[in-house]
């Protein structure tokens, strides 16, 4: 794909991300709604609720989280704009690995006990998911020739068929990054929990909804990762369905599954995530895959 393309893709990437992670904002909820016997808000809810934050007047309990806040936004638009114009996927994960870690550290800076809770929590979730999306780019790079998104793009087959033990690793991680239960310990959209905005618990009005639009950068990005194990051959368009079917499991976990501890969170991510990654690498070495 010629420079013009790819700097073409990374400007609409920038402009329709958080379109399509507000939409599934709103379709989550409304589907969370129906499982639970409720009508639930408009699917546009969330977007609503943006511009309304927006409005508000600026609050803050310390100058610190508010360049915690920017730099989260900034940080993952950067990765999305590195994801869009094929670069290195370790680049993406790690601008990747900055920018989410830039929540906790915000969280932390203020001297809320409910800040301070989230924060320890997010930090934990943190070293959950972060060293199993990492991992997953190895046998990436084996089976695709090399870790840039471009050699992804170029292999001519689908990654799926075998490297289908990292995607189910990248599953969990992907449950952990969305906060879904049973992985929602550091906030919880769950009024009847002792924990509920946690991380988020000091950031309001546009401060928050700053933060806001980064989860749907994030989670957009992610989908789009898991994307990447069919997005070639004539049958491209499954990297879509295979994309909205992982947010919709995810949807499905969340909702018939309690909250666990964090202690549970890092044996299961550490034991399962890992472990499946290690194994598929293993596999692709013996060229059994």
């Amino acid at each position: 794909m010629s420079t013009g393309c790819l700097i073409g893709s990374a400007v609409i990437a920038v402009i329709v991300a958080p379109w399509i992670g507000g939409l599934l904002r709103g379709i989550d909820r409304k589907l969370t709604a129906h499982m639970q016997g409720r009508i639930g808000p408009p699917i546009i809810q969330p977007f609503y609720d943006v511009i309304k934050l927006f409005g508000k007047k600026p609050m803050v309990a310390g100058g610190a989280q508010l360049a915690f806040a920017y730099a989260y936004l900034a940080l993952i638009i950067t990765a999305t704009v590195f994801f869009a114009l094929r670069q290195d996927l370790l680049v993406v994960l790690f601008i990747l690995f900055f920018g989410s870690l830039c929540l906790p550290i915000g969280a932390l800076s203020v001297k809320s006990p409910y800040s301070q809770f989230g924060g320890h929590r997010e930090l934990l979730q943190f070293l959950a998911y972060e060293p199993i999306l990492l991992l997953a780019a190895i046998p990436i790079a084996l089976k695709s020739g090399g870790f840039t998104i471009a050699n992804i793009f170029e292999y001519g087959q689908p990654l799926l068929p075998h490297l289908w033990i990292t995607f189910i690793a990248l599953l969990i991680a992907l449950a952990i990054v969305m906060r879904k239960s049973p992985f929602d310990i550091s906030s919880s959209e769950h009024a009847h929990q002792e924990l509920v905005r946690g991380v988020v618990t000091e950031y309001s009005g546009p401060y928050l909804a700053l933060i806001e639009l980064g989860h749907w950068y994030e989670m957009v990005l992610l989908l789009s990762i898991l994307g990447l194990f069919w997005v070639t051959g004539g049958l491209w368009w499954l990297s879509i369905i295979i994309a909205l079917a992982s947010w919709f499991i995810m949807l499905i976990v969340d909702n018939i599954n309690a909250r666990l501890t964090w202690s549970w969170m890092l044996k299961f991510a550490w034991g399962a995530g890992i472990s499946l990654v290690a194994l598929n690498i293993l596999f692709i070495n013996l060229g059994w895959m």
